[in-house]
């Protein structure tokens, strides 16, 4: 619309917009083109015009649904037919020469027919997710009642939002939406006798707009007591914001990614305290924006169940880091995955400074997770997230975590420093103590008004060798689960009957390999349990080399 009715108005004559859904169509000049036949009899029509008369612009929105950018084998006649013709006028000296301009738009470059982007003549002009100043232009301009402190609050929530998605956010939808008036006295009834309940019911009538009834019951919750919106005014409305751009976003990426709210601190976290002080004093260089100091990313390795997800999802909560798991896009349609990997990344660069979360990494970048004959899908995509994994000016804005248990399938260079700078290996806990800050931690977590002798729940971990902390999570919770059917056992005769009946894995070979796989891949010495820390670089490489024999045949 900008283009059409503003950019090109005033400077061109002739403007003549062609899409998949209406043709060739004239929305300025006086243009006579053949209307009827095929979308190439009509552009046949149109190149005709342009050699004649000077001063034409073709706008083409949804230009990937008229030059689709799959394979060849995957694209009709017709659209490889249409691609052509594009690519012919772009190199065309006559057409270049009559003061004509072709405006293509398309939301990845991915998407289009590649060949118009091997042309010098075209340029690839990205237009960004909006800034902070863009979206508090936007609220500014949606809700005039607002004061400057306020635009600004909203405006730094909405990161990541496009200004379409503001609006929907802000203004209601249509004729049946429920008006701003109406939607405010609800809400004040809803909140009844709250605190400040007048001016917070105008503020959510504000940003509730195109909202049911039932959708606006549901996100408001007037049981909850509200302690936050005595010490912040603003909290309730941020957090019902926060809510609404969770949905819009993860619409807006189809699935591919899904926010990721933890709910502990690394207080939470039971032993590992040569990881958790490390995670730390990251945490608190991110608090405090610290980017000198804020690593790339970081890669979590370790066997599976030693806590890799818990505790960086713990590691979170304390750097007060937004944060999104990046799903699965691979598809199987040839440039659906390149197409999605290009939204993720535009929608994660407007939302930072925020954490992507990869878990089980090796399973969506590893150098074995395509399948064959992908058409070289896996190479395009891994080296598109290296790009921008590496990008400068994404430190202390983006940071990737990628958790695996198998790093050895991970393309090489992505683990690199500049990319994964900090390594960040995971055990079983070694000793009898540290299996019982883990389950100490784990009582904690849920029931905090239980009470146990320390020296009780050692001596019961004495002989739990081996076991992961989601062994002992599960043991613990066993134990739990025994004493609320029978509450004369006390808290330890519970926990050793779930010992004695818990059946633990048995997976050793698997674990030792894997193990190895974090050690030999860990940033720090001192990260390393005191039974790898002495290790000699010749001797871990040999038993891993023993351990993959061992647990692979290979």
């Amino acid at each position: 619309t900008f283009l059409t009715g503003a950019f090109l108005s005033g400077t061109k004559p002739t403007v003549v917009e062609v899409s998949a859904e209406f043709g060739v169509q004239v929305v300025k000049g006086d243009v006579v083109l053949d209307r009827g036949g095929t979308m190439l009899e009509q552009l046949h029509s149109l190149e005709r015009h342009l050699r004649t008369t000077p001063g034409t612009a073709i706008v083409v929105p949804y230009a990937d649904t008229l030059m689709p950018g799959e394979d060849a084998s995957f694209v009709s006649s017709e659209d490889r037919q249409v691609g052509t013709l594009f690519h012919r006028w772009s190199l065309d000296r006559t057409l270049n020469a009559s003061d004509n301009i072709t405006l293509i738009i398309v939301e990845a470059l991915g998407a289009l027919n590649q060949s118009l982007l091997t042309n010098p003549k075209v340029a690839a002009i990205e237009i960004p997710m909006p800034d902070l100043a863009t979206r508090a232009e936007v609220v500014r301009a949606l809700d005039a009642k607002l004061d400057e402190k306020r635009v600004m609050r909203y405006a730094e929530r909405m990161a990541g939002l496009r200004a379409v998605q503001i609006e929907s956010l802000m203004r209601a939808s249509g004729d049946a939406a429920m008006s701003e008036p109406e939607r405010e006295k609800l809400i004040l009834q809803l909140l009844g006798d709250t605190p400040a309940a007048a001016e917070r019911a105008r503020r959510y009538a504000g940003i509730t707009a195109g909202m049911t009834a039932d959708e606006i019951v549901k996100l408001v919750e007037p049981t909850k007591s509200l302690p936050a919106a005595a010490a912040d005014p603003d909290a309730d409305v941020l957090a019902l914001i926060h809510a609404r751009k969770r949905e819009l976003i993860e619409k807006e990426c189809a699935g591919l990614i899904e926010f990721v709210e933890p709910k502990h601190g690394l207080s939470a976290v039971g032993g590992a305290e040569h990881i958790t002080g490390e995670l730390a004093e990251i945490a608190r260089a991110l608090r405090d924006g610290d980017t000198k100091l804020t690593p790339m990313g970081l890669l979590a390795v370790g066997p599976m169940g030693a806590g890799k997800t818990f505790v960086i999802k713990a590691f979170l909560k304390e750097a007060g880091l937004s944060a999104v798991a990046l799903k699965n896009f691979r598809s199987k349609w040839v440039g659906s995955t390149e197409r999605n990997l290009e939204r993720v990344l535009a929608t994660v660069k407007a939302m930072g400074p925020i954490a992507v979360l990869i878990d089980e990494g090796d399973r969506s970048f590893g150098n074995s997770g395509g399948e064959g004959g992908d058409e070289g899908t896996s190479s395009r995509v891994i080296a598109r997230l290296k790009e921008f994994m590496s990008d400068t000016e994404n430190r202390g804005r983006v940071l990737f975590i990628m958790l695996t248990n198998r790093p050895d399938k991970l393309d090489t260079d992505i683990k690199r420093p500049g990319r994964m700078d900090r390594k960040i290996p995971f055990f079983y806990a070694d000793n009898a103590a540290d299996r019982a800050a883990v389950v100490a931690a784990v009582l904690r977590r849920y029931d905090g008004a239980l009470a146990w002798d320390a020296a009780e729940l050692t001596s019961l971990c004495e002989s739990l060798h081996g076991y992961s902390n989601a062994d002992l999570e599960a043991m613990t919770l066993l134990g739990l689960e025994f004493r609320q059917r029978e509450p004369a056992l006390t808290l330890v005769q519970a926990l050793q009957r779930a010992k004695d009946d818990f059946m633990p894995p048995q997976e050793g070979d698997m674990i030792r390999f894997m193990e190895l796989l974090a050690v030999s891949e860990t940033s720090r010495r001192s990260l390393l349990p005191e039974r790898f820390a002495r290790l000699s670089i010749d001797e871990i490489q040999h038993g891993l080399r023993d351990a993959r024999v061992r647990a692979l045949g290979r």
